[in-house]
């Protein structure tokens, strides 16, 4: 019961309630939708800011690397020489704003995918400039070069690839599986 009803005197009644105005509905109401925007917002912001803060990528003149995560951790790591393929994703909007998504494709089932990032044109660069630096080989342990060494040899079916001279187009390379599941380009 209200204060009104409880202070009315014997035989007095009440005639008309006064209400508040509908505007003031509409006031409360666009406050409490603004401070529950306010709130995603801030959750989104936590969000993003954490993430950032948690994921480190770079490359250096051994490896690319990718690290995610805080409490569960994941990295990426490829070494330059095992890079096949370097690809960029870039919209219209991500070219403006000077941003994008950069794929690494190594050797096997060997692939990172980068968060978007700033630059992503020069991390490519530096991604070649490392393979390029690196000479472009692969690196193998004494006892797999010997294994592919005799493979080779023991092949006496598998045709002979004469080195392009520099003056003819470059031929697209083709994609072969060795013994030991390493990949070769021929």
């Amino acid at each position: 019961m209200r204060y009104i009803d409880e202070s009315l005197a014997d035989g007095e009644t009440i005639i008309q309630r006064g209400k508040w105005p509908g505007i003031f509905w509409f006031g409360a109401w666009a406050a409490l939708i603004l401070l529950g925007i306010i709130v995603v917002g801030v959750v989104i912001f936590l969000t993003a800011w954490i993430k950032m803060k948690t994921t480190d990528f770079a490359v250096t003149n051994r490896r690319v690397i990718l690290k995610t995560g805080w409490l569960n951790r994941h990295t990426h790591e490829l070494a330059v020489e095992s890079v096949e393929g370097v690809s960029l994703d870039q919209s219209i909007v991500a070219r403006m704003f000077g941003f994008g998504r950069v794929v690494v494709t190594g050797t096997g089932d060997a692939v990172i995918a980068f968060p978007p990032m700033a630059n992503p044109v020069g991390f490519r660069r530096a991604i070649e400039a490392a393979r390029a630096d690196c000479g472009g080989e692969v690196h193998l342990a004494r006892d797999d070069r010997v294994a592919i060494q005799r493979a080779a040899e023991a092949n006496e079916n598998e045709p002979v690839v004469e080195e392009a001279v520099e003056a003819e187009a470059p031929r697209r390379r083709k994609r072969r599986s060795s013994f030991i599941g390493l990949r070769s380009r021929r």
